[in-house]
């Protein structure tokens, strides 16, 4: 058995003591974890994450997990020799990027998940949108560029979500197992599809109708000026995510983010977070403090409490 000091027995039983109202508030809900795969490049970083969100199962809170893997994805296809377009933050994806996808996101970075939690003890299960018709999806359509020209993109095998089958997961759920999710899918014939993990994410939150919807990123939150850093916007309602957007100040990978946000929120989840995987123990903070670590949005600023609009 450890033995502590004084001292950290009193650090100790104070965090339990400030923790335990949200655990009480939070308990059997679900939360819906949206990771890219740079949370995941290397073996600490992995259990980093898969430690705090063991910490939530532990606690009571129903996590599902969704993962990304542009990275991985990248490196793979430039050691292969196979080109990589994005448009507007969005991976266009022709048969070479798809085969590309399926091995990183199914056979890479989900079975390491997968292996982290079983170190760890965490009863998890690996899923991706193909599985049992998790995710029903079709192809998406040439869309325009908004740029202010009259282009589009074909964005190849790329799936827009038609409906997210919210039993799948529940199953899981209530078996007591965290659902680690590759955003992957296919349309009705079998045709597989790559779907954005923000776009599946949010979709999956509003489906499971969870309490929140955490985007864990790179950076620390969303920024009022994109190349400072220190510019966190502590919190954000849609209106003024908009506002960021027609003013060009989100860009890249904070385009779908922004999107997925706008989803989440109009479809019932009540608050999505924006963190830096990162920081030491982000989720934790996020979820058992008040101190918010990122930007918190929500459907209007003025329904937040005042504790909450000062965190």
């Amino acid at each position: 058995m450890l033995r502590l000091s004084r001292n950290e027995r009193a650090i100790a039983v104070n965090a339990l003591k400030r923790a335990a109202p949200y655990i009480r508030m939070f308990k059997h809900k679900v939360f819906v974890l949206k990771a890219g795969g740079d949370a995941f490049t290397t073996p600490e970083g992995t259990r980093t994450i898969m430690e705090q969100v063991g910490i939530l199962h532990s606690v009571g809170i129903r996590v599902v997990l969704v993962h990304g893997g542009g990275p991985q994805s990248t490196e793979l296809a430039n050691a292969l020799g196979v080109s990589t377009e994005f448009v507007e933050g969005r991976r266009v994806t022709d048969e070479s990027s798809l085969e590309i996808a399926m091995m990183v996101l199914n056979g890479q970075i989900n079975t390491r998940l997968l292996a982290a939690c079983r170190d760890l003890k965490i009863p998890a299960v690996g899923i991706s949108g193909v599985d049992a018709g998790l995710i029903k999806a079709h192809k998406r359509p040439p869309m325009p560029i908004n740029d202010g020209s009259t282009k589009t993109v074909d964005y190849g095998f790329v799936g827009d979500i038609d409906e997210v089958d919210a039993s799948i997961l529940l199953k899981q759920l209530d078996n007591d197992l965290i659902p680690i999710v590759s955003p992957l899918s296919a349309d009705e014939s079998g045709t597989l599809l790559n779907i954005n993990a923000d776009t599946v994410a949010a979709a999956i939150a509003v489906a499971l109708e969870a309490e929140k919807l955490m985007l864990a990123t790179g950076t620390p939150g969303i920024l009022e000026s994109a190349d400072d850093p220190r510019s966190v916007i502590s919190y954000l309602d849609i209106a003024g995510l908009t506002k960021l957007r027609d003013e060009g100040r989100l860009t890249d990978g904070m385009l779908p983010k922004a999107a997925a946000i706008e989803q989440a929120l109009t479809g019932g989840v009540p608050r999505v977070h924006v963190i830096s995987y990162e920081l030491p123990d982000s989720l934790l903070l996020e979820v058992f403090t008040n101190e918010g670590l990122g930007t918190l949005v929500v459907n209007d600023i003025q329904n937040l409490s005042t504790a909450e609009q000062q965190g």
